[in-house]
């Protein structure tokens, strides 16, 4: 029994954690550990069991890792895979010892390496194997590297998805699973690209709800996930996150990049990295 450990309130931990899955042939023994809002919809979660983080437990450390304990002494757990924050998205996994006969394992993402420390612990637990899924910042990977017995690199590969319902052509898409605010922005820029190349695709947003203020003319559909709707576009806008970012690189021709700031990924590193690998020679 695999336990995978997928604090966070996004989308993004659920979508890397089944692909991390899918890739190894996992899905047969894995239980999602999650606070996501997204973890009530079933196209997210592939029907995987869910332990559910309680609100409660909203910034407490020692809630939380005693939560994890008890959770991988009823499941029976021989693995624990800890995504993108080793010491946890608090602190709660510093110097965190796995009960006898769990492997501890990480799968690590870009990160803003001295603000997370910072703020949640630099003291990592020790990993039996950490799974790089995209290239880390040099002090990020150092630290992974003295606290893991081997470190390997994993290109992700989603789960085959469903069936979409096709977008009259041609059509631009914006990309983005919120804040609504972030959305528009992206919609407003999409808009400014169609007028300074003298396009007009009709536009749509793919997002979990219909932002609120979005424009009369932009369509919005809830499709999940939005890979099956790229090859068809004329261009795809998004934030930088992690996943898109893997998810569009097929379609970089097409793809614009907008980061926004978050707390401990680093978008702006990304869509720098995506923009340098997309230039001719």
């Amino acid at each position: 029994m695999l336990l995978y450990y997928a604090l966070g309130g996004g989308l993004g931990h659920l979508v890397r954690a089944r692909a991390f899955l899918h890739t190894l042939g996992l899905e047969g023994e894995a239980t999602l550990f999650t606070s996501s809002r997204f973890a009530d919809d079933p196209r997210v979660t592939g029907g995987l069991p869910l332990v559910r983080v309680p609100p409660s437990l909203d910034g407490d450390r020692a809630g939380l890792r005693a939560l994890l304990e008890r959770t991988l002494a009823e499941l029976g757990a021989t693995r624990l895979v800890v995504d993108a924050f080793p010491s946890g998205l608090l602190g709660e996994l510093a110097g965190f010892v796995p009960p006898p006969g769990v492997a501890l394992e990480h799968v690590a993402r870009l990160l803003r390496w001295e603000r997370y420390v910072a703020d949640a612990s630099a003291d990592l637990p020790r990993f039996a194997t950490t799974w790089l899924v995209e290239e880390l910042h040099d002090d990020h990977r150092r630290a992974l590297e003295s606290a893991s017995g081997e470190v390997r690199s994993l290109d992700l590969v989603d789960p085959p998805p469903p069936p979409t319902e096709p977008l009259e052509p041609p059509y631009a898409l914006v990309v983005h699973s919120g804040p609504d605010e972030e959305t528009l922005e992206l919609v407003a820029f999409a808009h400014e690209l169609s007028c300074a190349e003298r396009v007009s695709p009709r536009l749509a947003v793919v997002a979990p709800s219909r932002p609120e203020g979005l424009p009369a003319d932009v369509a919005w559909v809830d499709v999940f996930p939005a890979t099956g709707l790229f090859a068809g576009a004329k261009r795809i806008v998004a934030a930088a996150g992690f996943n898109l970012v893997r998810q569009t690189d097929p379609f970089r021709d097409r793809r614009v990049l907008v980061p926004f700031p978050r707390r401990y990924d680093d978008p702006f590193a990304r869509a720098a990295r995506a923009r340098r690998a997309t230039r001719p020679g």
